[in-house]
């Protein structure tokens, strides 16, 4: 089985596909990232902090992958309040 990202399928024109990357599940590391005609919208990038169980670990960061090869395609990002679970991952 192979460990590689799979990419969504083509959207037709005038397709909203939305994709989270955190913050379903748990409190943190909320990034939401909005598609439309090839254009990216990214809401929030944060951070979740680790639980008791997780020594040694400061930050739990958002998954970025989908993101890494569509850099020029994103056109914004939005961050909806100063909360570190929806803006502390903004510096990686």
């Amino acid at each position: 089985m192979s460990n590689a990202v799979l990419a969504p399928p083509p959207l037709e024109s005038g397709t909203l596909r939305v994709i989270p990357l955190g913050g379903l599940g748990e409190v943190g590391r909320n990034m939401t990232i909005f598609e439309l005609d090839g254009k990216i919208l990214v809401v929030d990038c944060g951070v979740l902090f680790p639980e008791e169980h997780q020594p040694g670990v400061d930050l739990i960061l958002p998954d970025f992958e989908p993101l890494k090869e569509r850099l020029d395609d994103i056109v914004g990002v939005v961050l909806t309040h100063g909360h570190e679970d929806h803006i502390g991952a903004v510096p990686y």
